[in-house]
């Protein structure tokens, strides 16, 4: 062993109590400090004999010249990292975004991530620099436990807000919904269902576009893009299917590009005279001023002529113990607010035989009747938006998602007259046996017929001049106490 060499024979210490290896009791704290201040001591002076002095500055200048290799290597590790964030910021954030969606999208899952991850994912790719494109989408949705189709009226649930919270969990949608361009064609009223809604989006798309801009030729593509309809139906609830989707240009708007728009209203026949009732219906073709059937909205509608280009009362194939099931089926450019329920309570007056035909004529003339009579509107439940109607627009869908759309729309068939054959079960446990004439209570009783006011006799709502000079004298008044 070497005498000069501490570190051979020094014993190791723990840090509070040190174990002596020549002696079985422990030393304090400041013992062991003394210890070690003689080693150190020793140390200097073994190095002090061996090292004179020409060694220790060999020693410094290696000391220099790793420390100079280091600064180097990291200059260079600095220059690299700038290279990558250049190369990432200009083409490969597209390629990074795919491989990290692929296994998703592809498969037509949903993103089953923690709130956590997913907020890093989104925060990692700014939305500007995400491919995209804009199209349109043809929605299907039974109205009956929905508010409406709009979600500004604040009223949940609603159609609309069901899509984007659909659109939010696939992670098709870039941005929010102004950044999306959003537009919708038709704002049906709650309880009203339809057959092809349509709306306008920007969505993610598989095509590659430069950084900020959306792609521009809406025919490029379509077999390399994301499968939509069967993307969102999957994250959709079961009342609400998206059934095709198209690429639009982007001036394209749902509402204004809308040509024309078709509407359906089912009701039972019963005693109703469908000639009279298709005399009286085709009295609403061509260009009309229908204030008298719809709910006025001085405030943000000041021209109230629509045209109707189709009417007809026609009977369906389905029928009920003997009771036919009809539709009228009126397709125009536009329509109001209530419009199409009010016009078929009013023909039902007319089919009930309580009105007469040249009624319609009487309410068209806005001069002759200036004020609308109050009359209930018909029922939102069988009124159905069939289609909406644009210029070279053509929607799509692929064989995989149309099966599953058909066996979805089977199975809710299903299910629905299964609900229906429960409720004829109670009618049939209510209602008294053929040869019996009491009722469930065990007295018959008649009920009274309504006696019908003629509509000309009813009171009468205030007329749009009069609407529109009372909302002018409150903007007057509420601007005067602003002031």
């Amino acid at each position: 062993e070497n005498p000069n060499c501490f570190f051979s024979t020094a014993p190791f210490y723990p840090r509070r109590w040190k174990w002596n290896i020549f002696s079985t009791g422990v030393e304090s704290r400041a013992k062991v400090r003394r210890r070690r201040t003689s080693a150190s001591d020793k140390m200097t002076m073994s190095c002090g004999k061996a090292d004179p002095g020409g060694d220790g500055r060999d020693s410094e200048s290696a000391i220099l010249i790793e420390l100079e290799s280091l600064r180097n290597r990291v200059k260079e590790l600095e220059a690299e990292n700038a290279k990558l964030l250049s190369q990432i910021s200009s083409c490969q954030c597209h390629q990074m975004e795919v491989k990290h969606d692929v296994s998703v999208l592809d498969s037509g899952s949903l993103v089953r991530r923690s709130r956590r991850g997913r907020k890093k994912a989104e925060k990692s790719i700014p939305s500007h620099l995400i491919s995209r494109r804009y199209i349109a989408l043809k929605i299907m949705y039974f109205g009956k436990r929905f508010y409406g189709f709009s979600a500004e009226a604040q009223m949940e649930p609603s159609i609309e807000s069901e899509i984007f919270k659909a659109l939010e969990r696939t992670r098709l949608l870039v941005g929010d919904k102004k950044e999306c361009n959003y537009s919708r064609c038709g704002r049906t009223d709650k309880g009203v269902s339809s057959t092809g809604q349509v709306v306008a989006l920007f969505l993610r798309s598989r095509l590659k576009t430069p950084p900020g801009e959306a792609l521009v030729d809406e025919k490029m593509g379509l077999e390399g893009e994301y499968d939509y309809v069967r993307v969102l139906n999957r994250a959709l609830p079961d009342d609400i299917r998206v059934t095709g989707w198209s690429p639009v240009p982007i001036d394209f708007h749902a509402r204004f590009s809308c040509s024309a728009r078709e509407y359906k209203y089912f009701f039972w026949r019963q005693n109703l005279d469908l000639s009279a009732m298709d005399t009286a219906g085709k009295k609403f073709l061509g260009e009309h001023d229908f204030r008298n059937f719809c709910k006025m909205d001085v405030a943000n509608v000041h021209c109230y002529t629509r045209r109707v280009t189709f009417f007809e009362v026609s009977p369906c194939q389905n029928s009920h113990e003997g009771a036919q099931l009809c539709t009228f089926t009126m397709r125009g450019s536009a329509f109001l607010w209530h419009q199409i329920r009010a016009m078929v309570a009013v023909l039902f007056m007319i089919g009930q035989g309580v009105e007469s035909v040249d009624l319609i004529d009487t309410l068209l003339d806005t001069r002759k009747t200036p004020r609308k009579p109050q009359y209930l509107l018909a029922s939102e439940i069988p009124l159905v938006l069939r289609t909406c109607e644009f210029e070279n627009v053509d929607f799509i869908c692929s064989s995989g998602a149309a099966e599953s759309l058909r066996t979805h729309f089977k199975n809710e068939s299903l299910r629905c007259q299964l609900e229906s054959v429960i409720f004829q079960e109670a009618l049939k446990n209510c209602l008294p046996l053929k040869n019996e004439k009491s009722s469930c209570n065990g007295v018959e009783k008649k009920k009274k017929a309504a006696i019908h006011a003629p509509l000309l006799s009813r009171p009468t709502e205030p007329s749009y001049e009069e609407r529109s000079s009372k909302l002018k004298s409150r903007q007057e008044e509420t601007c005067s106490v602003l002031v």
